[in-house]
């Protein structure tokens, strides 16, 4: 019990070829080889230095000054007051 037995791989592959079918199930294990290819060969070119030198040209892109200095907005302090609002007692109030 609780062991992944043949039997249990064997249903689980009928179950996935009824899902997706044979020929989705083959494109995607084409696809997983030749990401695996792909990493491989990456891995290669990453590990062997290259004799032939490359030759690489580059462009300086001009630098150009602003027609007009930037202006920059001067920060103001702002004075905020608080506006007094007067309470009349319970009591005083007028019965309208």
């Amino acid at each position: 019990m609780g062991g992944a037995s043949i039997w249990h791989w064997l249903v689980v592959g009928v179950i996935v070829m009824l899902l997706f079918g044979r020929g989705k199930v083959s494109e995607m294990m084409g696809d997983v080889a030749k990401g695996i290819k792909a990493f491989k060969k990456g891995m290669a070119e990453d590990e062997t230095p290259t004799a032939t030198t490359t030759h690489t040209t580059t462009v300086a892109t001009p630098v150009t000054t602003p027609a007009e200095p930037v202006r920059t907005i001067d920060h103001q302090t702002v004075t905020t007051t608080t506006p007094v609002v007067e309470t009349t007692p319970v009591g005083e109030r007028k019965a309208g």
